[in-house]
């Protein structure tokens, strides 16, 4: 009698690997003109959808509603980074693999979703980006937002050190980090740049990928492109004095106080030789001895309670 040998796919020890759950996160705030395209073309890799209403005055939520997207609702606009901790708060209810988020302006192609977590899927990282600056990226930015991206760029160095696009909202990261990556404080699009530096810190390796990045949908930006550099370096500033005060405000402390006492000191030999009391200089030597002092305050007092902090997250 004949055997029948089973084909090289049915073989018992042929192991089929199984997909994935993802579940893709979209704040919004009145993109009635633009959610229907980023839902439909984001259902297409994601099993579920998460649609934050931020508090918008126009269909959006009724649009997202009858695509079977979820739907959570924020009474009044309340910024980004607070939609976003809406949405990851409930995806982690969802029990996913993986995460993705992505603007609902269009501006991000949920076409390359896959290209996102392809490396997650593979072991090769722990978040990836959804990069403007690594090589195959396409993204028109407009002049005045590559001038304001690149010094925002240069100035998180400080703090994040390894990503080139840390602006970038396109991403997708282990939905095991969810609880890691919704410990930021940012309210609006700081976010992003904050969610960066608690990924470093806890040590999740971060890849960039090329991603094409539209900026000629209607409106790119939902504030004013000053109201919004201005809030990303308050985020930075935040983020840089927490991890390193004794160096980002003890540093320029005691140059302060240096130049204060230096000032004295010359306003002192100056009446000594000439009887003459300069009013000008001891206002200026008064004023930096003044501002070190509270620089220096500052510095032992965020050192003081980053010491507190980490002892707190390794109990």
């Amino acid at each position: 009698m004949q055997e029948h040998k089973p084909p090289p796919s049915l073989k018992p020890n042929t192991l089929v690997k199984p997909k994935p759950k993802i579940v893709a996160c979209l704040p919004a705030y009145n993109e009635e003109k633009t959610i229907a395209k980023v839902i439909i073309l984001t259902q297409k890799y994601a099993d579920e959808v998460i649609v934050v209403d931020d508090g918008s005055t126009d269909m959006t939520a009724k649009i997202a509603e009858k695509l079977g997207a979820i739907v959570l609702k924020h009474v009044r606009n309340m910024g980004k980074g607070i939609a976003l901790k809406t949405a990851l708060s409930y995806a982690k209810k969802l029990g996913p693999d993986i995460v993705v988020i992505l603007d609902a302006d269009g501006q991000h192609d949920p076409d390359e979703i896959p290209k996102l977590i392809q490396p997650i899927i593979e072991g090769k990282a722990d978040l990836v980006i959804g990069s403007r600056y690594v090589k195959g990226a396409e993204a028109n930015i407009p002049t005045y937002r590559k001038i304001g991206l690149a010094i925002l760029n240069i100035l998180s160095k400080t703090s994040i050190k390894t990503v080139k696009d840390t602006q970038s909202g396109f991403r997708a990261f282990k939905a095991k980090y969810i609880d890691i990556l919704t410990k930021y404080e940012a309210k609006g699009y700081g976010v992003e740049m904050e969610q960066l530096a608690m990924a470093q810190k806890h040590g999740l390796k971060i890849i960039e990928v090329p991603v094409t990045i539209r900026y000629d949908v209607e409106k790119p930006s939902k504030k004013n492109p000053i109201v919004h550099g201005l809030e990303l370096i308050a985020t930075l500033t935040r983020l840089v004095t927490l991890e390193r005060p004794l160096i980002y405000l003890g540093i320029p402390s005691a140059a302060m106080l240096v130049a204060g006492a230096t000032a004295i000191v010359y306003l002192i030999l100056l009446f000594n030789e000439t009887r003459y009391f300069s009013i000008p200089i001891a206002i200026i030597s008064l004023g930096l001895i003044l501002l070190g002092t509270i620089l220096a305050t500052a510095a032992l007092t965020f050192h003081a309670l980053s010491i507190i902090l980490k002892k707190i997250e390794t109990k």
